[in-house]
């Protein structure tokens, strides 16, 4: 297990070694929800920031496809078996702040 620090540095999701993290976003947990299942990978992570919404569609929209991630949908990706969801929670306190929550499963 990473130290809360090591992991908020990280250049990738925690539980998502294949998806950056966007800088500015930051893990709301120490630790992403993972299970392993004989028919793929379900993973949940929560990244928040002050990083306006437009920027972070504008992030994943452009460096997924870089690293083999087809857009499926508006906030969806698709790659070998699995899909990735791109969800903005509301409520998080702060009106300036971003909160994304990111959740991959098989397709």
């Amino acid at each position: 297990m990473l130290p809360a620090a090591a992991v908020a540095a990280s250049p990738f999701v925690p539980g998502l070694a294949d998806v950056p993290a966007m800088p500015g976003l930051e893990p709301v947990d120490a630790e992403p929800l993972v299970f392993d299942k004989p028919d793929g990978r379900i993973v949940q992570v929560v990244l928040s920031g002050m990083v306006p919404r437009g920027a972070v569609l504008a992030f994943y929209d452009q460096t997924l496809p870089q690293l083999g991630w087809s857009r499926a949908a508006e906030q969806r990706f698709v790659r070998e078996g699995e899909g990735l969801r791109l969800d903005f929670v509301t409520g998080s306190g702060s009106s300036d702040r971003t909160t994304l929550r990111f959740t991959l499963t098989p397709r």
